[in-house]
This record gives C-alpha cells, structure tokens and sequence, in this order.
C-alpha cells in the first residue's frame, strides 16, 4: 500500500468548469488566449493584416466558472482604472497532443462555451510601453469568467456562430466566429506546435471590436449562439 504524500499545506481544490447537461465537471490544466485574432478588433488595438498568431497564458485559477441560470460576481480589480471586457469563444480539449494538423483538430475539442477575457487595459499598455511582459494586464485574479461547457455533439455550428456581449442592457461587441482571423482549427495546429495540449487545456479564440470599459455595479451578459449566456455582476 503506497502512503499518501504530506504536503507542507493543504493543496487547493482542483479548478473546474460546469459541464451543460451533465453532473460531471471539466477539470481546467491551462488557460490560453490568443491575442488580436479578429481583425476589427487588431484595428481598434493599432494593428491591421494577418499577423501569425501570438498567445498569452492566464493562471487556470483565474477561472470564474458560472452555472447556467446563475449570475457570477466578478471583483473589481486592484491598481485598475481602465477595467475591459472582452467576450470570447472558448475551446475546451478533451485530447491532448502535439503538433496536431489542422484537419485534426476536431477530434481533439471536448467542447465550447461562452468567456470573457477580462484585461486591465491602463496596466497592459504601461507594460507594452515598456517593453515589458503584460501579464499584470490578462493573468490577474477573477480575469477568466466563463460559462458551462457544451460537448462539441450538442453545440451546433459554432465556426459559424453569431457572439456578443452586453452591458446593462447595452449591446458593447457583437461579431460572428466566422470572422477569426485563425479559426479554431487554424489556432489549435499552431499552439500545439508550441505546447503540447493536455485534457483540461481551455483556449480562449480572441475578441471582436467594442471592448470598452466596465465599472462596479454593471451587469454583463455574454453569448455564443448555441452555448448559452454567461452572466456577470462587478462587483
């Protein structure tokens, strides 16, 4: 019999994400993100064409995960005055590997859902500025909400789903996932010639124009068609 090991403290729970229709959970490994993937938005951000894609890495325990018909709080954050969202598709992996082709990458997707990148916009561009990383802008707490997973089988066409999110009421960013830069596809043959993906990988796709600011009190709701709404008050 192998004896336990004993840790120095008592480690945290496992980070995980509701699954829709299920009582199962996905346990979340990695959150990626790809940067400016929709060309509207590189525009609004300074940059046009289509530049290879770039990615950047949140903590998996800056995951707020929200079940359906609930309303998730999201701490307003510290050193912010500039506080964005940005609404995204997220891809979950149920199968991992690397260097994975294109025409592949299907069968490695467990799932979607509905997230928001949220970024200290003031502190990313002081960093960029800088030239200096800016994880301080993306990889904050509380910067990952997101919503159930839907398996791939029950979420519809979703490269070709409309996505958008609202505030107070008020449409910010409405796009469609047709107009990524680098598909799903595309984006999961070049992070996994960087990473080798694992189960429980969540990317993040990248976000459309209107990324705009949020303050205490406002209440965001986020859509992908076919994968439900994410809810969110700041708090």
């Amino acid at each position: 019999m192998t004896n336990s090991p004993a840790y120095v403290f008592t480690p945290p729970p496992v980070v995980s994400v509701p699954v829709a229709g299920s009582t199962h959970r996905y346990a979340v490994h990695r959150v990626y993100c790809v940067g400016r993937n929709y060309e509207e938005h590189a525009k609004e951000m300074g940059f046009t064409g289509r530049e290879p894609p770039f990615f950047f890495l949140k903590p998996a325990d800056a995951i707020v995960a929200v079940d359906a018909g609930t309303v998730g709080t999201l701490p307003y954050p510290s050193l912010t005055k500039n506080f964005h969202h940005e609404i995204e598709l997220v891809v979950a992996i149920g199968t991992g590997g690397k260097d994975i082709k294109a025409a592949d990458a299907h069968a490695h997707i467990f799932g979607y859902a509905v997230g928001l990148d949220m970024t200290r916009r003031d502190l990313q561009g002081e960093m960029k500025k800088a030239g200096r990383p800016w994880c301080i802008g993306k990889g904050f707490d509380h910067s990952a909400p997101i919503g159930p997973i839907t398996p791939t089988a029950l979420a519809g066409d979703v490269n070709h789903a409309d996505l958008f999110v609202q505030v107070n009421g008020t449409d910010r960013q409405r796009s469609n996932v047709a107009k990524l830069i680098w598909n799903v596809a595309e984006t999961i043959e070049h992070l996994s010639a960087a990473w080798e993906l694992m189960p429980g990988d969540l990317i993040y796709t990248g976000t459309p124009e209107g990324v705009a600011a949020v303050v205490t009190g406002d209440i965001l709701v986020g859509s992908v068609a076919g994968l439900g709404e994410l809810h969110i008050k700041v708090v």
